[in-house]
């Protein structure tokens, strides 16, 4: 796989650069680890991705991108969507997951393989394939699933299982208990079949991937090692990956463009550098210099910028980034609102706040109060008066002033903005 904007380590060997970054919490073996690494033959991996709903999600994204990381460095990835594994649910500590529709999960399988394909390469030496655990777990009978795999998975070591103990006085089914077999058994068949060495995946996994390393032991074959990374938090400790809006998904038409960049944009400076090392491709001398350009200007968010510029830009493209760059510009009167498309704008007018007002608009004191702005038409006319109120970027100063037609930005959009940082979105609609 060739990109030549994205230069691999230069410093380390691709093992040392990935415990830099802190991206290996536990392994099978650090030595046997940089001997499939870092010996210079291409070795094949594998990461699964079960389809729990029909978008992955930014906590699915050190996952891909480790996917991406090894293949730049010359290894040769499997990525599994869960067809099977999907239909049965990973065990979560709280309560048993609701089982989804097999029709529902194979239209968020072909949605999930559709989303991870631009992330790998296809061509080449070490071309990577898309694989679906139903292929091989779909044929079985239940016999031949409890001979040849359940035979192998001695009962206490899967009772010693965090999640597994946690559930068990509260009750765990069968079928989640058993989840462990079929992910187990995934690993055999892709060594079978693809000659798979390796699998990582995120820390809550571990039990689960040693399970698989020890299964294909049992079944005469291997040796094959494991890895995993770890669970990404926020700086106070709660779970990365949620906005206010709940989920931020890699599907635009769950979470838009802008709203993706913004997640990013907004990362807190306690957490923006271990984000970079974790996410960036950037090379160790490139993010240590930003670094330092960041601690000494703090207030310009030199790396929160550089961090959502390139993850966007890898999600969606380098036009949908620059148009959510353009658009972060032009809401505070730094650029042109009239070169936002429509989509991004209504997009970042739907993150502000975007009020629909049917038929006629009221004048600007009016609308400063229906977009929640200023509490009342009185504070609306005071604020406009001191020269605080903007309408598409242009200061008001009449406080009758109206707008007209004319004004709407693609026939039915309004950006209101009151100072310097305080803006809203009114939608002219039916």
């Amino acid at each position: 796989m060739t990109d030549s904007s994205l230069p691999p380590p230069a410093r380390d060997s691709l093992t040392d650069d990935l415990l830099w970054r802190g991206l290996i919490q536990d392994s099978t073996g650090l030595d046997e680890l940089r001997e499939l690494l870092d010996s210079g033959e291409a070795t094949t991996y594998y990461v699964g991705f079960d389809p729990t709903a029909p978008s992955l999600h930014v906590g699915n994204l050190m996952q891909v991108l480790m996917a991406r990381r090894l293949q730049l460095a010359g290894h040769r990835p499997l990525l599994l969507v869960g067809g099977a594994t999907g239909q049965i649910g990973d065990p979560k500590e709280s309560a048993e997951r609701t089982l989804n529709p097999p029709e529902v999960i194979a239209g968020w399988v072909e949605r999930i393989r559709d989303q991870l394909a631009p992330f790998v390469s296809y061509e080449g030496g070490n071309a990577a394939h898309l694989v679906n655990n139903l292929d091989w777990t779909g044929e079985m009978s239940v016999v031949d699933f409890l001979r040849d795999v359940g035979k192998h998975f001695p009962v206490n070591k899967m009772l010693a299982r965090e999640v597994v103990r946690a559930r068990l006085e509260t009750g765990i089914s069968f079928t989640e208990f058993s989840y462990q077999l079929l992910q187990g058994n995934d690993f055999f068949e892709l060594h079978r079949r693809y000659g798979c060495q390796l699998q990582f995946g995120g820390s809550d996994q571990w039990g689960n991937i040693t399970a698989g390393v020890d299964y294909v032991r049992r079944r005469g074959a291997g040796p094959v090692q494991a890895f995993t990374t770890p669970l990404v938090t926020k700086a106070d400790g709660t779970k990365f990956g949620k906005s206010e809006g709940g989920a931020v998904w890699l599907d635009p038409t769950l979470t838009s463009p802008y709203a993706f960049y913004q997640f990013w944009l907004n990362v807190d400076d306690r957490e923006v550098d271990r984000y970079l090392r974790y996410f960036s491709f950037r090379s160790r001398d490139e993010l240590e210099e930003l670094a330092k350009a960041t601690a000494e200007r703090p207030a310009a968010r030199l790396a929160q910028r550089a961090l959502a510029e390139e993850l966007t830009t890898l999600v969606h493209g380098p036009e949908e980034t620059r148009q959510a760059i353009a658009a972060s510009q032009a809401l505070f009167g730094r650029g042109s609102l009239d070169d936002l498309a429509p989509e991004t704008l209504r997009a970042a007018l739907t993150e502000a706040g975007l009020v629909r007002i049917p038929g006629e608009l009221p004048d600007v004191a009016g609308l400063l109060r229906d977009s929640g702005l200023v509490t009342g038409l009185k504070e609306a006319r005071r604020v406009i008066a001191e020269g605080g109120a903007y309408v598409n970027n242009n200061r008001v100063t009449e406080v009758d002033a109206t707008v007209s037609g004319d004004d709407l930005l693609h026939g039915r959009y309004l950006v209101l903005r009151r100072g310097k940082r305080s803006f809203a979105g009114v939608e002219l609609g039916e």
